[in-house]
């Protein structure tokens, strides 16, 4: 992330660098909408580089903005907004529209991952009679949904394809969350991803970044 983050509805930067923003008494399976940001363990560079200030993605790079569009077609009651990938992080809106989260008939995927390149995972399908409901999807049921899936699919690059191993876990336990109060603020968080890419130099997840 880096230093200009997007405003709330009183023209303030309300998103510390390193701290989680979840609220000790929100309820995040209520509908509305989530920017999250979703980092690389030890900010390893996986997805792709930065040319001319824009995002050039590799073939993981490419599968994890695959698994992003695929949340939304997988559980009903869960959409997603505008989303980048960054050389080792994402941004995202999450938007849950419904308490009651239903799965299509693609099913709900195998999320069972070590997250360690060298052992045996799922293959990310679906295992057994798809369900028909599921309970209320929280955030960080989507977001943990997020990093398994893409988890096991990069596993399978680094078996199939050559990608660069990761080291024990693909990304960080922890992610960081706002929500998003009002139009505005969706905008501007919007803006924000979009550009993201352009501040790269600037960008703390860099790990050529120097103050």
């Amino acid at each position: 992330m880096n230093h200009e983050l997007p405003e709330d509805g009183n023209g303030k930067h309300p998103l510390p660098q390193r701290k989680s923003l979840r609220l000790a008494e929100y309820n995040y399976a209520l509908e509305g909408a989530y920017f999250v940001t979703v980092c690389t363990k030890d900010k390893a560079c996986l997805f792709g580089d930065i040319v001319s200030e824009k995002m050039v993605l590799n073939d993981a790079g490419r599968m994890t903005e695959r698994v992003w569009d695929e949340i939304s077609e997988t559980y009903h009651g869960i959409e997603t907004d505008e989303f980048v990938v960054m050389p080792n992080h994402v941004h995202g809106i999450i938007v849950i529209t419904g308490s009651t989260v239903g799965v299509t008939p693609r099913g709900c995927p195998d999320v069972r991952p070590t997250d360690n390149a060298g052992s045996s995972p799922g293959d990310g399908q679906a295992q057994g009679p798809a369900p028909t409901k599921n309970p209320g999807l929280s955030l960080p049921d989507v977001v943990h949904r997020f990093k398994s899936m893409t988890t096991n699919r990069y596993i399978q690059g680094v078996r199939k394809h050559g990608w660069i191993p990761f080291n024990g876990t693909l990304w960080q336990r922890n992610y960081f969350e706002r929500v998003i109060r009002n139009e505005r603020e969706l905008n501007g968080t919007r803006e924000y991803i979009e550009s993201n890419p352009l501040k790269w130099a600037l960008d703390l997840e860099n790990p050529d970044y120097t103050s």
